[in-house]
């Protein structure tokens, strides 16, 4: 950053235009909380400034401070210049109206899932305080187990990751919500922690980042886990030990809800049998499945 920009921005205004051309002219990638460079900068300012996320007006016209402008520009140079997803830059980041601790230890939160689980999973939870035992598969940093808790009253939820690194910040974050006696971390190569384990709901956002698209990730995206992307040739991987082994960790009328992304045409081509149930979600019906116990064979 210039030392123009320093001496020559003076009001919260000033600083917005000059992210935004910074940003704009930089090419970022906008795909971790806000998908265009007014959002990012407007979100980065005001988290630097301590300033309430959803009141910018009053503050427009308003003078900073020597170290204001120097911590603004600091951040708007990282965000440039090592191309961090901003969620990175403030350790924060939001799904729905709850805000988590991230770091680069974990992917930054954004599931399909979050809406529904805000929803109760209505209509196929007729009773949310029915559901007494849940798994977060790939819970990352927390925040669908945490959801889970909030959303399910009644529910004891198993958070499961891979990594320990994801681990530590997920119990951050259940810590945070004050909910370690309702979820309990566990490290876990998918289930195989979890023998004679049942439960009644089963969610999972798990990798499913095809090879080819891995390939092709934008700067940002490289500084997540790559382990928390991408899934195999078809992104598949991760999901077809699922629905190989959720059956066995199913209450009789458990329900299995995994998010996919990009691959329903993949999923219904590789598992033509299954009777997949899309949920709709704000993005469409493509991207989150349900499947009953029932619907599950003994083997696949």
């Amino acid at each position: 950053m210039t030392t123009a920009a320093a001496t020559e921005l003076h009001t919260l205004r000033d600083f917005l235009r000059y992210a935004v051309s910074r940003f704009r002219a930089a090419n970022l990638f906008f795909g971790h909380g806000s998908d265009n460079a007014w959002d990012e900068a407007v979100y980065l300012t005001l988290h630097t400034l301590h300033l309430p996320l959803d009141r910018l007006e009053p503050f427009l016209d308003a003078r900073l401070l020597p170290d204001e402008r120097c911590r603004l520009l600091d951040i708007y140079s990282r965000r440039c210049q090592d191309r961090l997803p901003a969620a990175y830059l403030t350790h924060e980041a939001w799904l729905g109206e709850d805000r988590f601790y991230v770091d680069e230890r974990v992917i930054v939160p954004r599931s399909f899932i979050a809406e529904l689980l805000d929803e109760q999973l209505a209509p196929w939870v007729d009773d949310p305080w029915a559901i007494e035992h849940a798994l977060d598969l790939c819970t990352g940093s927390g925040c669908l187990a945490i959801k889970l808790a909030l959303n399910f009253p009644n529910a004891q939820v198993d958070a499961v990751d891979l990594s320990p690194d994801a681990l530590i910040v997920a119990e951050r974050n259940i810590a945070d919500y004050q909910l370690g006696e309702r979820i309990r971390p566990v490290l876990s190569d998918a289930f195989t922690a979890l023998a004679g384990k049942r439960y009644d709901l089963i969610i999972s956002n798990p990798p499913y980042v095809d090879a080819k698209a891995v390939a092709a990730l934008p700067p940002e995206y490289r500084h997540e886990p790559e382990m928390a992307l991408g899934s195999g040739t078809d992104g598949l991987d991760f999901t077809r030990i699922i629905l190989r082994e959720a059956k066995k960790h199913l209450t009789e009328q458990g329900l299995l809800i995994v998010e996919i992304g990009h691959n329903r045409a993949a999923l219904e081509a590789a598992f033509p049998t299954l009777p997949f149930t899309w949920l709709e979600t704000a993005a469409g019906d493509e991207y989150v499945f349900m499947l009953q116990a029932a619907d599950l064979p003994a083997t696949i």
